[in-house]
């Protein structure tokens, strides 16, 4: 998957160096170009909207400039070029993100704020059960739900128990839960999620980990430069796997790249990440390792020693996780607490009308109390003879 790519810089590079020539072939094998709307930014932003065919290149439309021209096309002011157009569009493929809207319910900070999400047409849906896991036909690409930002504490998760599966905050003993910032760490040190249309069940026993699943879709480590936003839906491809076993459950820590991340076409496999993100995965292992001591717990531990595994054991991994979530929408097996309300899954016996759904959503709190600032936001932990000393 090529980065987004902004036209403009092409053609100030063209104009640069090939004042006379023709307009270079690299420069129309582009990623659509994009911006937000109503924005004046300057940002290719590949993951939202496509360009349309009314869109204009200094007000002479594109589709008259001929390809063979001997003369580059400079505009008469940099403010006016706009979007690329569908013809240039259509020349490489990105992979479009986010016909999935969120919308914000209950107080911030407080344990009835949920994040339920909406599709395109404004309808109420369960980022489990309604977002597909995969993003391409060739299902080489998989959509992500983003539940943690990079550099946050605030421990937000799909709730597996409510109708919408809406993500909320975990809470400990009443409170909200933080994890805490272990040296040299902090908060996540990835964009943290899950893949919808996952499951890892609790009554089958993995044959590599000798561990049954711990009854959650499957965790998802985001690796690209961009600090996500929660409830964002991103497009990622798999790098490789870590097996994390947590009190005795197998817990599956799936590592991908955003597929519109600068250095996405230099990472394929579990490999290319210690080459191209020196010491990630050692930090990765580390920090799944001490992040709950501060709690009180003791160390967690591994399967297969803490070696992450390749591209393609993961991908096994996470098909297998995807027939196990097709078992259970489709009630084959029992549910274990968790609401299959959806409004997609053809056949599946929880699938409602989309007024039910909204229904759903209408009915949520939408007050709360908030909580003071968790003092875990500015501490940090350094460890000491296998605990942890609050500095």
């Amino acid at each position: 998957m090529q980065p987004a790519v902004c036209w403009w810089r092409n053609v100030e590079r063209a104009a640069r160096t090939l004042p006379a020539a023709a307009f270079p072939e690299s420069a129309r094998r582009l990623h659509r170009l994009s911006f937000l709307p109503n924005s004046t930014s300057t940002r290719c932003h590949s993951s939202f909207f496509a360009a349309t065919d009314g869109q204009r290149f200094c007000g002479t439309p594109l589709s008259s400039v001929s390809s063979d021209s001997t003369s580059i096309l400079l505009p008469g002011s940099r403010s006016c070029l706009k979007h690329l157009v569908k013809q240039f569009a259509n020349q490489a493929p990105t992979m479009t993100a986010s016909k999935y809207q969120i919308a914000e319910r209950g107080v911030p900070n407080s344990t009835d704020y949920r994040v339920f999400f909406k599709n395109e047409n404004g309808q109420s849906i369960s980022p489990l059960h309604d977002i597909p896991l995969y993003a391409n036909d060739e299902k080489t690409v998989y959509n992500m739900v983003v539940e943690v930002p990079r550099w946050t504490n605030a421990k937000m998760e799909i709730s597996l128990n409510e109708g919408l599966n809406p993500i909320k905050q975990d809470v400990k003993k009443g409170k909200l839960r933080f994890v805490a910032n272990c040296f040299p760490h902090h908060g996540y040190i990835w964009n943290y999620g899950a893949f919808p249309q996952t499951w890892e069940n609790p009554d089958h026993l993995d044959a590599d980990t000798g561990c049954k699943g711990d009854n959650d879709p499957i965790d998802v480590l985001e690796i690209g430069s961009r600090i996500a936003k929660r409830g964002e839906v991103l497009q990622v491809k798999i790098l490789g796997t870590i097996a994390l076993i947590d009190e005795g459950e197998t817990d599956w820590k799936i590592i991908t790249i955003n597929v519109n991340d600068p250095l996405a076409e230099q990472v394929n496999n579990i490999t290319d990440v210690e080459t191209v993100f020196p010491g990630l995965l050692r930090a990765s292992v580390e920090w799944f390792k001490i992040y709950k001591i501060p709690d009180g717990k003791p160390e967690n531990q591994f399967a297969f020693n803490g070696e992450a595994k390749d591209a393609a054991f993961a991908t096994k991994t996470v098909t297998d996780t995807h027939r196990f979530w097709q078992q259970l929408v489709n009630k084959e097996v029992d549910n274990n607490g968790i609401s299959c309300l959806n409004t997609t899954v053809d056949g599946s016996p929880y699938l409602v009308a989309n007024d039910a759904a909204d229904e759903v959503f209408a009915k949520s709190a939408t007050g709360g109390n908030p909580e003071p600032a968790s003092e875990a936001l500015h501490k940090w932990h350094f460890r000491s003879e296998n605990s942890y000393s609050k500095l």
